[in-house]
């Protein structure tokens, strides 16, 4: 049998704010309400205990959803991060910073591509299981909650080769004045447009260019744009398309349930390491469908794909691996 690095704890960072944006109200994205994301949760919990994991470190909310859902059920000892609480996106990149210098193997999370991307912000590499509970979920995948705690307790555990079951995920840097001031797990949408109201993005008639790390057929958000000009993976090149009239029209599923016709003036391969300049420039920038930050004309700003990125685990690539190993197998 394989054995590793064994660290005996696994990390939980689950945003009860997963999947509530506009686009629930404009498109028809997916409602996970907090009851059933405390049922996942208690899932998770029951796979982890299945392979004997010591300690799952959490993320505290505010709708306290791992208090409830583990109080009272016997296994892993639960360990709430001490930290401010502010009910956003930094809650998630403080627990994926704290986790990072813990005794963590691996990182499960509940949300969408935003959620991911917060996490990431906070530990770069990590090891990763995403479960999709989110609005725009190209970069988490749905799993049952059940088998994705078994799959990181055994990666946890040292019982497979994590470098066998995991890839390494590309996520696009934004580049201001030289300096990294933050990045995408997928998606790099740019704005001349001043807004109002909601950070959601779901109009794909506010955006001018648009930076992906990955087309996958099957996605939906903008990183559909790019699946319906070349479908590449995640581990091809990425895609940077200029929107407008004057070249091809496509039609996309840029929200759950909304497929839009979109005009495509160009696009162009992303190579990695090359800085490419944003040309809308000033502009707003949406993150994986999260308007973030605000740019003036006076900025130089890029945006990078990179292979810096975390480390995500196939749940069947583990589990077929750890059935190989014999992690299962309790015979005499």
């Amino acid at each position: 049998m394989y054995v590793g690095r064994v660290i005996l704890a696994v990390g939980i960072i689950a945003n009860p704010s997963a999947g509530k944006d506009i686009r629930r109200l404009v498109a028809q994205g997916r409602f996970v309400p907090v009851n059933e994301m405390v049922n996942i949760l208690r899932r998770v919990y029951s796979g982890l205990r299945a392979v004997n994991i010591d300690k799952v470190i959490v993320m505290p909310d505010p709708s306290m959803m791992c208090k409830v859902a583990f109080d009272g059920m016997p296994g892993p000892i639960v360990e709430v991060l001490d930290m401010d609480v502010f009910g956003d996106e930094r809650d998630s990149t403080t627990a994926g910073e704290l986790m990072s210098i813990m005794d963590v193997g691996c990182v499960i999370t509940l949300g969408g591509d935003g959620t991911n991307r917060s996490v990431v912000k906070g530990w770069r590499n990590v090891p990763l299981v995403p479960i999709s509970t989110g609005t725009n979920n190209t970069f988490p995948y749905m799993v049952e909650g059940t088998v994705a705690g078994l799959a990181a307790g055994v990666v946890s555990h040292g019982l497979v080769d994590i470098d066998q079951v995991s890839s390494i995920s590309r996520v696009l840097e934004v580049r201001v004045d030289g300096e990294i001031e933050d990045l995408a797990v997928v998606d790099v949408g740019i704005s001349r447009k001043d807004f109002i109201g909601a950070r959601a993005i779901w109009d794909i008639d506010t955006l001018d260019e648009i930076f992906l790390s990955r087309t996958v057929p099957g996605g939906i958000g903008l990183s559909a744009i790019g699946s319906r000009l070349r479908p590449c993976g995640s581990g091809m090149v990425g895609l940077h398309i200029m929107l407008g009239a004057g070249g091809s029209v496509i039609d996309a599923p840029i929200a759950p349930g909304l497929v839009n016709k979109v005009s495509v003036k160009k696009w162009t391969e992303l190579l990695v390491g090359i800085p490419y300049e944003i040309s809308s420039m000033p502009c707003t920038i949406a993150l994986d469908g999260e308007r973030s930050l605000t740019l003036k004309s006076e900025h130089l700003a890029e945006v990078i794909l990179s292979n810096n990125g975390p480390k995500v685990i196939s749940v069947d690539s583990t589990l077929d691996l750890a059935t190989i190993e014999g992690v299962f197998n309790h015979d005499p």
